[in-house]
């Protein structure tokens, strides 16, 4: 996969603890530390970080909060980022360390929605003296360009699609609910909640009308917290787009994370797809 780097140097810069989830944004945050000279410490969560290739220094289960900011003091992190998806879990069956229980307990009332949650978790880490930043502040090449991606164009249906998607997807990320909206013919397909995008995917594909087919569109939060959880696009998401019968996917450029920006092309351009970042 492309995977070009960040050139600046890091030697300089605070350690840097990195929470990993699943998926391939902890890998590109570890290399781009590796590459910088940036000191880092892994800690990898049980489930949903991969165990296989993943060089995780600390290993915890989602609860284990304390040992996560033991693990994060005694290593001399300053900074910590949040990487890769992480399931939401069910928070009343879940059973936490002491320090964990208190944590939970005081963004309870905060975490509503995932963005709610994920604001409340990061304020919280900060309360612990940590600064929290955004990956797309350490990967800022991974940030969807504006314009046509590929050598396919949307056409003028396609671009009324797209208009109507960013529309809906500023109603439903006000609502803290999802990122992602497929519109066809004018017609919302479905919307993203807690499936996430490849089973949004995955439904629209019965859902696609005797027509040309319809656009993918996904964009920020209007209040999003963009330290974490920035609406992501990979090499999956181009093919399952495909299998769905769509025609092409809008992102909002500057906003939206794009993983190997020249295999979702390459993706793309062979599949027949357009790819669109557009500024909002």
């Amino acid at each position: 996969m492309a995977t070009d780097l960040p050139l600046a140097p890091g030697a300089n810069l605070p350690k840097l603890g990195i929470i990993a989830g699943r998926g391939a944004l902890p890998g590109l945050l570890i290399s781009a530390c590796k590459a910088s000279g940036r000191a880092h410490h892994v800690l990898g969560l049980t489930g949903f970080a991969d165990t296989a290739t993943l060089p995780v220094d600390t290993w915890l289960k989602i609860t284990d909060v304390g040992k996560a900011f033991a693990a994060l003091k005694s290593s001399d992190c300053k900074e910590i980022v949040l990487a890769g998806g992480v399931r939401r879990p069910n928070i009343s069956e879940l059973r936490f360390d002491l320090k964990g229980a208190g944590f939970f307990a005081r963004i309870a009332g905060r975490a509503l929605g995932d963005d709610g949650l994920l604001s409340a978790v990061i304020a919280e880490i900060e309360r612990e003296g940590f600064k929290v930043v955004g990956a797309d502040s350490i990967l800022t090449h991974l940030l969807a360009p504006s314009g046509v991606l590929g050598r396919h164009q949307p056409d003028d249906d396609a671009l009324t699609d797209m208009a109507r998607g960013f529309e809906v997807a500023r109603i439903l990320g006000a609502a803290d609910v999802g990122q992602a909206v497929v519109v066809q013919q004018g017609i919302v397909l479905g919307v993203e909640a807690a499936e996430g995008t490849d089973a949004l995917l995955a439904r629209c594909r019965d859902l696609k009308m005797d027509a040309p087919g319809g656009v993918l569109v996904k964009a920020k939060k209007p209040e999003q917290e963009r330290r974490a959880d920035l609406p992501t696009v990979g090499v999956t998401t181009v093919h399952n787009a495909h299998a769905a019968g769509l025609r092409g996917i809008a992102v909002e450029a500057g906003h939206t994370l794009m993983i190997g920006l020249d295999d979702i092309i390459a993706a793309a351009d062979q599949l027949g797809l357009f790819v669109v970042g557009k500024a909002q």
